[in-house]
């Protein structure tokens, strides 16, 4: 089976929504529903940013890693006393961000900023850390971890999704990966508990995703749209908008059944990570 290049259709979508705020809003609402990984990492972040929200008069969220901003604009309407420090190794993405926060920017709530998350950050700056999908992109991904635990305040959360080890089963045994641009297949849940603990991090949740619904969701939604498009180009578009409409409702029915799973295993993987005490 073909591998996945998702960083082309990225950058395609990227430049079309850059300069319509409309366009923007309208690719946020269709990755928040479409993407599994967005409803339980959604979940988490209400369940870890609500107590920072309501003991702290001003607290500090590092996205690092985020693209095309998805989870900022969450995490800004979601919250009320958030300052949010927006990290990504793509120029173009931090630069399109800046041009559609640029309110928020105005009013002190959020900076980007382009930065390779295998530079040392600012040590014991914040209070809850989000890395979503990026570690399975970098080899020296323990020395990413660490950094990102010194960038943490004592008692600071890390909160990480990925492929799982079993994303692979989507590959050829040549392939490792179904996605083009990962260094590896992914994590179990040993494997980035293992991490967590060598970066000096206590382990306080790994959880499972894409179980056998999402990840019949995933194939529905996802995996079949991407082949298309790296097939045939951005003209697929037209066809996914006649195809979208008859899969959408079961799929979505797939995501909520997921998401309230325990899976045993599954296809991603969330952890939670907390920098101790002194």
């Amino acid at each position: 089976m073909a591998r996945i290049a998702y960083d082309p259709v990225k950058d395609r979508f990227s430049s079309w929504i850059s300069g319509s705020r409309l366009l923007r809003r309208l690719f946020y609402f269709a990755l928040d529903l479409l993407f599994l990984r967005s409803w339980h990492l959604r979940k988490k972040l209400r369940q870890l940013g609500s107590p920072l929200d309501r003991d702290k008069s001003r607290w500090s969220l590092l996205d690092a890693g985020s693209g095309f901003g998805q989870y900022d604009r969450f995490i800004l309407r979601r919250f009320r006393n958030v300052q949010v420090l927006s990290v990504d190794v793509k120029e173009d993405y931090i630069q399109s961000c800046r041009h559609y926060f640029r309110r928020d920017i105005e009013e002190g709530r959020i900076r980007f900023q382009v930065k390779d998350l295998l530079e040392p950050m600012e040590e014991e700056a914040h209070d809850l850390i989000l890395c979503i999908d990026v570690l399975e992109h970098i080899e020296d991904d323990i020395t990413v971890i660490r950094n990102m635990k010194q960038a943490l305040k004592p008692d600071g959360w890390l909160l990480i999704h990925s492929p799982s080890h079993r994303s692979g089963d989507d590959a050829e045994p040549e392939e490792g990966s179904f996605v083009g641009e990962h260094a590896r297949t992914g994590y179990s849940a040993e494997d980035i508990a293992e991490k967590f603990r060598k970066a000096g991090l206590e382990v306080e949740e790994t959880r499972y995703t894409y179980g056998l619904a999402g990840h019949l969701s995933w194939r529905l939604t996802i995996q079949m749209p991407m082949l298309l498009l790296n097939r045939i180009g951005m003209a697929g578009i037209l066809l996914l908008l006649l195809y979208y409409p008859f899969v959408l409702p079961f799929t979505l029915l797939l995501n909520l059944l997921d998401l309230f799973t325990p899976n045993r295993r599954g296809h991603g993987i969330m952890a939670v990570g907390r920098r101790p005490t002194r």
